[in-house]
């Protein structure tokens, strides 16, 4: 295959190289805002830690209390709301109470969904 000529186009006083304009213009058309990403990106981040992604794959069983999420981690209960209330921050976790007792669930099937597209991904 032969080298394709670049484009040289200026953009905010600076000489740009781009090669395929055409994909350029529609991945900008297709951009989320900068707000949204920053979010999805936090999302991301914290689906990234081991322990919270753990909280997460448990949930997917069933609601639990910060007593068996605290067992299941090998951590402190108090250790283990940090981690949880980082996932309920950005919507991932939700809870509901039955007396003293708080019982934690993933927010909405799309956690789960996140989870799964991830480890379909590492059996390809």
């Amino acid at each position: 295959m032969g080298k394709r000529k670049a484009n040289l186009i200026e953009e905010d006083g600076c000489l740009v190289r781009m090669v395929h304009l055409d994909r350029v213009a529609i991945a900008r058309e297709e951009a989320i805002p900068d707000q949204d990403l920053e979010r999805l990106a936090l999302v991301y981040k914290a689906l990234g830690d081991p322990t919270r992604l753990k909280i997460v794959m448990a949930l997917r069983r069933g609601e639990m209390c910060v007593c068996d999420l605290a067992a299941l981690l090998n951590l402190s209960e108090s250790a283990t709301s940090h981690q949880i209330r980082r996932l309920k921050d950005l919507a991932l976790v939700k809870s509901r109470r039955d007396g003293q007792i708080l019982y934690y669930s993933l927010d909405d099937h799309h956690v789960e969904e996140l989870i799964q597209v991830g480890q379909d991904h590492l059996l390809e």
